[in-house]
């Protein structure tokens, strides 16, 4: 691409040139502002992709379309825009400059900034960079609530101390819709991370909204000892969504709870002890998810039992590289000397979410659970960040690999945000459960359930599945370019939207860059685009937006990418 140089123009450090210069730039609507530690004379302006000269004039038509500019005006942008397009093409094209700190000015800010009162250039000069966020039809109320700083003071004062935020300079988001969200300024930025693979539809879908708000009118909770449909209807349209005789379903309120409960069953169907987890994987932080999750990082110094680590058969650090059947006779020689012979399950994850977006070699999956089911175990397909359509091929990971499993587990995607997980087995395991009393107070809420229907619906009416799919190819298609380009990109990988991207120091030797995906992340969500991280060494970025990601949404993602490389 022609974007390994930016045009730039070195604007005279008069105030009323800047000031000019700032009220253009101000009207295309897209711009991204970092302070830069330069001389303090200049105004340093990069044009990155798309070219500089379709971009003007997209963002000329933009303006006239959305914001209905009077003719007088229209013609004084003209002007404006034809001195920027003068300026940027009749230099030389350079690389940019400036590795200092950056930070970013709200648009509100910049918005509110009279021409005639703009102050002049000081110490503190500015890198403007024009992207296109894609438009979008929302504005949100003003936000009247507490500042950034005494939300962190009540934060570390009333909350728990092991919580932390991303960023250095932490996020207030106030408002969402769809795949954008909003901070306290009013600011729009490119949700990439979706709540950690959970906002599915998109942030405060007007479907799932009104499901929630009507349910609560008319009733909030009870308990499953009554009858209601909102459970039933829910349960009867999740089990459609699943293969074979997988359709006795138990509601939770979160993954790591779903993911408890089906180890209970299994040990319980099973009368084995034993269970079979992969290294690198997350399953949740309660006593016996936290056995099976095989990350230190997430794991506590309390009793962890019967709980064994094969191999993880990952196709970029791992052992055996792509080779799924010889990941898969570890495993058999786990059982053969780390068991008595039988197990009670093998539980994992299709795509490891936490632990950096590892897809599994290919064959690993179907050769793993021939060798549990000969042992006498369950399969459990652990669908709490894959499932729900994100993975695009298919509504369920593991349907990606051809194995049916005997218990599935979900959450996140489930409720589009709304704390709700389940657990769906076929009859013949749910019996255990007969064994003694098992209930839940909130599983099965009729708001969560109300929720959950609505997501199912939503996904079907505006074909999510397939939207995750074509959108999902064409990013992974632009970011394996970023790869070719940059050395620091070690891997791209995933399916649908739920991608990762690794950085690496040393390509050869895998070393992982966690010092410049934390700086990398600063940088974009200057530019409004917010990721997330993973991976047991913190250097993967997590892409995993909501599912009504647009290709527009795609290409300013990579672009802000592409030029955080850039700088590195």
């Amino acid at each position: 691409m022609a974007n390994e140089k930016c045009t730039r123009h070195q604007a005279d450090s008069d105030p009323r040139n800047a000031a000019h210069l700032f009220s253009c730039l101000i009207n295309c609507h897209y711009l991204w502002v970092l302070p830069t530690s330069s001389n303090g004379r200049t105004i340093s302006v990069s044009l990155c992709p798309p070219a500089t000269h379709e971009l003007l004039r997209c963002q000329k038509e933009e303006d006239r379309r959305k914001r209905r500019v009077p003719e007088e005006s229209q013609k004084r942008m003209s002007r404006r825009f034809a001195m920027i397009r003068k300026a940027f093409w009749s230099i030389q094209q350079t690389p940019a400059a400036g590795a200092g700190r950056r930070c970013c000015r709200p648009f509100s800010q910049l918005a509110a900034t009279k021409e005639a009162s703009l102050p002049p250039v000081s110490e503190n000069d500015a890198e403007i960079i024009i992207s296109k966020m894609p438009p979008f039809d929302y504005t949100p109320p003003p936000y009247t609530g507490p500042s950034t700083a005494e939300i962190l003071k009540k934060r570390k004062e009333f909350l728990s101390p092991s919580m932390f935020t991303f960023y250095k300079q932490p996020l207030n988001i106030v408002d969402g819709r769809m795949q954008y969200l909003f901070d306290e300024n009013g600011r729009r930025y490119l949700d990439a991370f979706g709540g950690i693979a959970t906002v599915c539809c998109g942030h405060c879908h007007p479907d799932v909204v009104d499901a929630i708000v009507n349910q609560t009118k008319r009733l909030q909770h009870s308990t499953i000892l009554y009858l209601n449909p909102a459970v039933t209807e829910f349960a009867e349209a999740l089990a459609s969504k699943l293969p074979s005789d997988l359709k006795v379903v138990f509601f939770t309120n979160s993954g790591t709870e779903a993911n408890e409960l089906a180890l209970m069953m299994a040990r319980l169907y099973t009368g084995c002890h034993d269970i079979i987890s992969l290294r690198n994987s997350y399953h949740g932080n309660a006593a016996g998810t936290m056995g099976a999750t095989a990350q230190c990082i997430w794991k506590f110094n309390v009793i962890q039992s019967g709980v064994h680590h094969a191999i993880n058969p990952d196709p970029y650090r791992g052992v055996f590289g792509s080779n799924g059947e010889t990941y898969a006779k570890d495993l058999q020689a786990l059982i053969d000397f780390g068991t008595s012979g039988h197990v009670a399950g093998f539980v994992c994850e299709a795509i490891q979410g936490v632990g950096g977006i590892v897809d599994l070699a290919p064959g690993y999956l179907p050769a793993a659970y021939e060798i549990i089911k000969k042992a006498g175990g369950l399969c459990i397909a652990d669908e709490v960040q894959a499932g729900f359509a994100r993975t695009g091929s298919h509504f369920w990971g593991f349907e990606a690999h051809g194995v049916v499993p005997d218990i599935v587990t979900m959450a996140k995607g489930i409720g589009n945000g709304i704390p709700l997980g389940a657990v769906v087995t076929t009859p013949e395991i749910a019996k255990v459960l007969t064994r003694s009393s098992y209930f839940n107070t909130f599983g099965g809420n009729p708001v969560s359930t109300a929720a959950g229907l609505a997501v199912l619906r939503v996904i079907e009416k505006e074909k999510l599945q397939e939207n995750a799919l074509a959108v999902g190819s064409y990013l992974k298609e632009r970011l394996t370019t970023l790869k070719d380009k940059y050395e620091i990109i070690g891997d791209v990988r995933g399916r649908g939207l739920m991608l990762g991207v690794e950085l690496v120091t040393d390509r050869q030797h895998k070393t992982p860059a966690k010092a410049e995906t934390l700086h990398a992340m600063d940088q974009m969500k200057g530019m409004g685009v917010l990721v997330g991280k993973g991976g047991f060494y913190g250097n993967v970025f997590r892409i995993t937006p909501p599912l009504c990601f647009t290709k527009e949404d795609a290409d300013f993602l990579v672009d802000a990418m592409d030029y955080t490389m850039s700088k590195i």
